[in-house]
């Protein structure tokens, strides 16, 4: 029996296919299933369909709105932050100098290495009795900051962890973006005797802009389903002063057991990111013209 192009095409693609439906879509659908159930997994009953009863009750705790008020103003610094200085970073470096392969590397390292990592590392840099930075702070004069277990630094200090860990995305993504230019249209500013505001008001930044919204997308997504540098870093603490929603879920899911509900929660994140996502989506193809 001989198999046509069709027939083997599918073959090699259903494995792949199985697993993406296994360890991909099942998961999907039967949490999407449970977010509508009472169900806690440490019990040896079945879950109990309760309806909206698990959204009417996370969206009406004040406790909830608590975490996303906390998930929004990390993401808001962070991510401004990463913008900020990626950008101006990546313009001084989209210009020729001696070295510049190198210095370039040397600032995307900070992205190959793993959050949990760079997690603690930072948790011992912190640290206010024997850390760098307040060790640093004590020589300049200045006072010492408890960065993870003061309510008022706390949330900072996993913003300069996020910040240094992804800025260099943002360089790498404005470089892309600048390498698009056509120096021709530099060359005629030059001859026009355009100054460099105009230059980049013109040509540059309309130029970059859709990579820049892109690259701005991808991070806020990323940014507000951050779980490492909680876990490693402060632990949600003091207190509930840096528990995120992400970290939240895991709590509900694995400290209170209440999986339906932890499942719930998910999929209102889930809806937050999707809508956040379309109106970077509308301004992407706004500033593209279409």
């Amino acid at each position: 029996m001989r198999i046509g192009d069709t027939g083997l095409k599918w073959l090699f693609l259903a494995p792949t296919l199985l697993l993406l439906l296994f360890i991909v879509v099942f998961p999907l659908i039967w949490s999407l299933g449970l977010s509508f159930c009472k169900y806690n997994a440490t019990r040896d009953e079945p879950p109990l369909f309760v309806g909206l009863q698990n959204y009417r009750r996370l969206l009406s705790s004040p406790d909830v709105w608590r975490r996303f008020t906390v998930t929004g103003r990390y993401v808001l610094l962070a991510v401004a932050g990463e913008f900020a200085l990626g950008f101006g970073l990546a313009l001084l470096l989209n210009r020729r100098f001696y070295g510049k392969g190198l210095i370039t590397t040397l600032f995307l390292l900070p992205m190959m290495f793993s959050p949990v990592v760079i997690g603690t590392f930072f948790r011992f840099m912190l640290d206010p009795n024997w850390g760098i930075v307040d060790h640093v702070l004590s020589k300049l004069g200045l006072p010492r900051i408890a960065w993870t277990s003061d309510p008022r630094f706390a949330i900072y200090s996993l913003v300069i962890c996020d910040v240094w860990i992804w800025t260099p995305f943002m360089i790498l993504m404005t470089l892309a973006g600048l390498s698009t230019v056509p120096p021709y249209l530099y060359e005629a500013a030059e001859i026009d005797r355009a100054s460099w505001w105009l230059k980049f008001r013109y040509i540059t930044l309309p130029h970059i802009a859709p990579i820049l919204i892109l690259a701005l997308l991808f991070r806020t997504m990323d940014a507000i389903r951050f779980f490492d540098q909680v876990y490693v870093l402060t632990g949600g603490g003091p207190g509930e002063v840096t528990e995120t929603v992400p970290f939240y879920i895991y709590k509900v899911a694995f400290s209170y057991w209440r999986t339906g509900e932890s499942c719930a929660l998910a999929y209102i994140l889930v809806i937050v990111i999707i809508g956040l996502s379309s109106i970077y989506i509308h301004y992407l193809n706004k500033v593209r013209g279409r």
